[in-house]
């Protein structure tokens, strides 16, 4: 079929494919190195517990089989093996046939994770990731040319991701219609970057630019990609510009670069387009298969995007093979976080020696300048933004989050920045306290060397020792 391949990509692709692997590779980096606090066996909310109250069948997932702490690691550590050789570019020196393979073991490998990680992998970004990582398979490597319906459902992705996310918010929060939102969320962000605070001090005329542009750049940008060259690499150009702002003004872990990644493939990069021979006619089956299967799979999420109750990052089968998508449907006017705080003392007093546990991302100390860890997800730090929300997200892992840090929790401890606590002596008691935080000014800042100014509102859990956490669960 004359119509089925588009040599003029071939350089597109492989940028992508490299760069889907370097995502993958962060992604498995991520689960490998936290995910025995958060859902080990003694995690926070065990996987063993979860798939006995869930059948394979809604979750399907290798841990279904078979669970150990050892046998998670030994799929995240492979996935990190895999995604590596696969930037490496394995795949091209396969047949056809080994390449897709070789793309389709981390798709499974993560997607065993994200159906048992519960709460912890519950962003759109996760579906995300399976849900290109799914098409990756079908494009092909080095003995043919790019699939133009797998290219295609790749651009269906990339606008569902912007179109969506521009309609949940033109349909949720107000100050979005009046291009106000910026004035506040780079304050009030889940995880702010190093820059945060300077975009959130950038001139209210640049905020409600900011609001317009993003206005544009999701509900208009988007359609072009459906359109000829040039015009739609100019489109998808557009957005990476705009992903790369996001990249700067805060912490939003791979969505952003993922999205960067999937603009790539709409691109028409300059190169001298490549001969192969023709489709074997087994790969244009599967191809046309797969496009009819996320044809008939796009119809819930389609009609969740037009529909006047739309809901943001939603998958609508266990497969997370077509997804929907969106974020900050509202933006929040102040920031509040939990401090978790410890005391050896044997009584629990006001006076008592507290001290606090610093995170790695999310904002604690008002002199601690926010760092950047994006594309790696601080998962912990993340939930934690939600827990000072409201305590109802909280509830199902915050218990036991303070009866591992009274028994001083080596995986535990891993996830944070620093315990005031030496290993040998853990605290007797824990509370926890929440505050609002601000962004100083640049006097206040110069002043004091502080980017934060905390204030106390109340008491989020009162003094707790480790009988009393058991008791509670």
């Amino acid at each position: 079929m004359d119509w089925f391949t588009a040599p003029d990509y071939w350089l597109s692709r492989l940028v992508f494919q490299r760069a889907l692997a370097g995502v993958y590779l962060v992604a498995f980096l991520t689960a490998a190195l936290q995910f025995r606090a958060l859902l080990g066996a003694r995690g926070m909310l065990p996987i063993p517990r979860y798939v006995r109250r869930i059948s394979f069948r809604a979750a399907p997932s290798l841990f279904q089989l078979h669970y150990s702490d050892r046998f998670f690691a030994a799929c995240a550590w492979s996935g990190c093996a895999v995604s590596a050789a696969l930037l490496a570019g394995l795949d091209s020196r396969l047949p056809l046939w080994g390449g897709m393979v070789l793309w389709l073991l981390p798709w499974v490998l993560y997607l065993s994770i994200v159906n048992v990680g519960q709460t912890w992998y519950g962003f759109g970004w996760e579906s995300l990731l399976l849900e290109v990582g799914f098409l990756a398979v079908f494009l092909g490597n080095d003995e043919v040319a790019p699939p133009v319906l797998v290219l295609f459902l790749l651009r269906w992705i990339l606008f569902r991701v912007e179109f969506g996310a521009g309609l949940i918010k033109m349909r949720g929060d107000a100050c979005w219609r009046k291009l106000t939102c910026l004035c506040f969320h780079h304050e009030t962000q889940p995880m702010p970057g190093p820059l945060s605070w300077f975009f959130h001090h950038l001139p209210r005329p640049l905020h409600r630019a900011e609001a317009a542009a993003n206005h544009v750049t999701q509900l208009v940008v988007p359609v072009l990609l459906f359109t000829p060259q040039p015009i739609a690499t100019a489109a998808a150009s557009l957005m990476i510009v705009t992903q790369l702002w996001l990249v700067l003004s805060g912490n939003f872990s791979w969505l952003n670069w993922l999205t960067i990644v999937l603009a790539v493939s709409a691109l028409e990069l300059p190169g001298t387009p490549r001969s192969a021979p023709a489709a074997p006619l087994w790969y244009e089956i599967v191809v046309l298969a797969v496009a009819a299967l996320i044809a008939y799979l796009s119809y819930h999420p389609v009609t969740n995007m037009i529909s006047r109750r739309q809901i943001m990052n939603r998958s609508f089968d266990p497969l997370h093979l077509v997804n929907t998508y969106g974020a900050f449907g509202s933006v929040s006017r102040l920031r509040y976080e939990v401090v978790v705080e410890g005391t050896a003392d044997e009584v629990p007093r006001a006076d008592s020696d507290w001290r606090e546990y610093e995170f790695k991302g999310k904002p604690g100390d008002p002199r601690r300048w926010p760092r950047q860890f994006a594309p790696y997800h601080l998962r912990l730090d993340w939930l934690m933004w939600f827990a000072a929300l409201s305590p109802s997200y909280a509830g199902p892992w915050f218990g036991t989050f303070v009866e591992r840090l009274l028994e001083n929790d080596r995986d535990t401890l891993r996830l944070l920045r620093r315990s005031p606590f030496p290993p040998d002596a853990p605290p007797r008691y824990i509370r926890a306290r929440l505050f609002r935080y601000r962004y100083t000014s640049l006097r206040e800042l110069r002043e004091t060397g502080a980017c934060w100014e905390r204030t106390y509102v109340r008491e989020y859990l009162p003094p707790t020792k480790l009988a009393e956490v058991a008791q509670r669960s």
